[in-house]
């Protein structure tokens, strides 16, 4: 795999900004927020929002303040005290603890794979094999993956992963990843067979080829 973008720092940060409100907005419908782009729009925007759920508008705001949290913190280094503190912004008010790895069991419904408690050692050394794969895309792609089917903490995995891969490509220029609503269902049936199987080719090349985005220059 090779990246498909070589921006600056300062190009991908003008590009996550631009696009923040469609990034909250994928992310929450990865998640199955019931929520329109108008009115995610509308929501970070400070306006209530009639027949919208108040556990959906908090998910909302915490996935604005957590992709806040990364615009703002670009230079610190990736690491597991990151994804955590990622997690306390996503999770806030809304996982059963947030900012921290999970303790208990959970279940993944509609598949047979039951993840195993995460044990902080294994995590730590399973992130550094995957933070050391050279090409920053196939990076920050393995690690979303990585991170879904770990399910490190109790909620919101999928919203952590997707806003940690972009912390990744960001930082190094290579784009914006982002499961756009037309590719959802595809992305849902992929993420099924990476689960049980634990094979990543079922997943990332769709990603790489349909969800990796950065600004094209006329050449």
């Amino acid at each position: 795999m090779i990246d498909k973008y070589k921006l600056s720092r300062k190009e991908n940060l003008f590009l996550a900004k631009k696009t923040l409100i469609a990034n909250v907005y994928y992310a929450a419908k990865v998640e199955g927020i019931n929520v329109t782009f108008p009115q995610t729009k509308t929501i970070l925007e400070g306006i209530s929002v009639a027949n919208i759920n108040m556990d959906d508008v908090q998910k909302i705001l915490n996935l604005r303040n957590a992709w806040r949290y990364v615009i703002n913190h670009i230079d610190e280094p990736f690491d597991l005290s990151y994804a955590k503190k990622i997690h306390e912004f996503v999770g806030y008010n809304e996982a059963l603890v947030w900012g921290e790895l999970r303790t208990g069991n959970v279940g993944i419904s509609g598949i047979e794979y039951k993840p195993t408690i995460p044990i902080e050692s294994e995590i730590l050394d399973e992130m550094d094999q995957i933070l050391n794969i050279p090409c920053i895309t196939e990076r920050a792609l393995t690690y979303m993956m990585w991170a879904m089917r770990r399910q490190l903490f109790w909620d919101g995995n999928k919203r952590t992963s997707i806003i940690s891969a972009n912390k990744i490509l960001i930082e190094n220029g290579k784009g914006i990843v982002a499961i756009e609503e037309k590719n959802l269902g595809e992305f849902n049936e992929r993420l099924s067979k990476f689960y049980e199987t634990n094979d990543y080719s079922h997943l990332i090349d769709f990603l790489y080829d349909k969800c990796v985005f950065g600004i094209d220059y006329e050449s």
